[in-house]
C-alpha cells in the first residue's frame, strides 16, 4: 500500500491511513487566532474536579471575563483621575511607602495645596508684623520720647530699647490699631540696652514671632517697622550690612536726651570703632554685639523691629548714625544714611527671664 501526501497548505489534500485503508480529507491549516480556552489546565495546584468540563462551562468563565474587563477599566480610570486630582500627594503615597501604596503608618500622606501669596515680599512682611509693634511715648523729667516696641505676649508684654524707657515717670503705648495703653516697666538690662514693660488691661494682642538671628547673613534681605519722628507703623527695607558690629551706647536716658526733644526724643549717641556718633555717650555706657543694616532708621525707631523675609523679628533696632544738617533752617538730624544697628534676638530672647524678674537695673 503506497501513501499518497499532498501539500500541508493545500485544502484539497487527501492522505491514505497507512494501517487502517481510509481516505479522508486532510487536517486543516491552523486558525489565524488561538483557541478561545485551551483543555489542558495550566501547571499549578488543581483547582477545579478532574475530568471534563459541565455543559457550558467555558462559555460561563470566558462572560465572567468579558464581565470584569469594564470594571477593570473603570478602576484604572478611577486610579488615573485620583493622581491627577490629588497630585503628587497620591504618588508620594505609592512610592514612599512599603510597596503597597502606603505609608509606613499604613495610609497614604496628602498634601495640600499653597496658593500664591505676598509672603517673601516686603509687603507681606509689613501686612503680617506691624500689628505686633507699637508707638511708645516715655515722659520723664528730660521731657517726652518717642519710640518703638515688639509684643511678644498676647496680655501685653513688649520688648524695647531701655534708653527708650529709661528714667520715664509714664509711658504710654499705642497699637496699630490706634488704641492707646498705659504701660509699665518690668525690667531693665542697660548693659545690653533693653527693657520689657507690660500694658494694663491687654488680652488678645496680636503677638511677634522671634527668629533665630544666629542663622542671619551678611545680604539677607530685612524689614524694619517703627515709629520714626513720631510717624507710626512706618516700614522701611534693606538688607543686613554686617555682623557683630561692636557697639557702643548710653546707658543714662538723660545723656540721650540732651541731643534734642521732641517727637523723635533725639538722636541716640552711640560709639563705633573709636569714633562718637550723634553726640558724647558721656561715661556710663555699655558695649554689645549688633546686627549692621542699611535700612533706613530713624529718631524714635529705637525699640521697633528688625525682621527677616519669613516674618520673624531677628534684631531689635537700637542706634542709627544721622549727620548734623547742613541747613541753616536746621533740624537735629539729616536723616539716616544706611548705618543703622540692631541688636541680635538671641540676646534678647537669653535676656527675657531676668528682664521679667526686673532685670539688671
Amino acid at each position: 500500500m503506497t501513501d499518497n501526501y499532498r501539500g500541508s497548505g493545500d485544502a484539497d489534500s487527501t492522505q491514505q491511513h497507512p494501517t487502517q485503508g481510509f481516505q479522508g480529507p486532510a487536517y486543516p491549516p491552523p486558525p489565524s487566532y488561538g483557541p478561545a480556552y485551551s483543555a489542558t489546565p495550566a501547571p499549578g495546584p488543581a483547582v477545579a474536579p478532574a475530568g471534563p468540563y459541565p455543559h457550558g462551562a467555558h462559555a460561563s468563565g470566558r462572560a465572567a471575563r468579558r464581565a470584569k474587563a469594564p470594571v477593570a477599566l473603570l478602576a484604572a480610570v478611577a486610579l488615573a483621575a485620583a493622581v491627577v486630582g490629588g497630585g503628587s500627594a497620591a504618588l508620594i503615597g505609592a512610592y514612599t511607602g512599603n510597596g503597597n501604596g502606603v505609608g509606613s503608618g499604613g495610609t497614604a500622606v496628602h498634601g495640600t495645596t499653597v496658593s500664591q501669596s505676598s509672603a517673601g515680599t516686603v509687603a507681606g512682611v509689613a501686612q503680617s508684623v506691624s500689628p505686633a509693634i507699637v508707638e511708645i511715648n516715655a515722659a520723664s523729667n528730660s521731657g517726652e520720647a518717642t519710640g518703638s516696641g515688639v509684643i511678644i505676649t498676647s496680655d501685653g508684654e513688649i520688648v524695647t530699647n531701655n534708653h527708650v524707657v529709661a528714667g520715664a515717670s509714664s509711658v504710654k503705648v499705642q497699637l496699630s490699631t490706634g488704641k492707646t495703653y498705659t504701660a509699665n516697666v518690668v525690667g531693665t538690662d542697660p548693659d545690653k540696652d533693653l527693657a520689657l514693660i507690660k500694658l494694663e488691661g491687654a488680652s488678645g494682642l496680636k503677638t511677634a514671632s522671634l527668629g533665630d538671628s544666629g542663622q542671619v547673613k551678611v545680604g539677607d534681605e530685612v524689614v524694619a517697622i517703627g515709629s520714626p519722628e513720631g510717624l507710626t507703623g512706618t516700614v522701611t527695607s534693606g538688607i543686613i550690612s554686617a555682623l557683630n558690629r561692636d557697639v557702643t551706647v548710653a546707658k543714662d536716658q538723660d545723656q540721650g536726651q540732651q541731643q534734642g526733644g521732641g517727637n523723635g526724643g533725639g538722636n541716640w549717641p552711640f560709639e563705633f570703632g573709636g569714633r562718637q556718633f550723634n553726640g558724647d555717650t558721656g561715661s556710663s555706657k555699655t558695649t554689645y554685639k549688633a546686627l549692621q543694616t542699611d535700612a533706613s532708621l530713624n529718631p524714635g525707631n529705637s525699640g521697633g523691629a528688625l525682621i527677616n523675609m519669613n516674618g520673624q523679628i531677628i534684631g531689635i533696632n537700637s542706634a542709627m548714625y544721622a549727620p548734623s544738617s547742613s541747613s541753616s533752617t536746621g533740624g537735629s538730624s539729616a536723616g539716616s544714611v544706611g548705618l543703622g544697628f540692631a541688636i541680635p534676638i538671641n540676646t534678647v530672647k537669653a535676656d527675657l527671664s531676668s528682664l521679667r524678674s526686673g532685670g539688671a537695673g
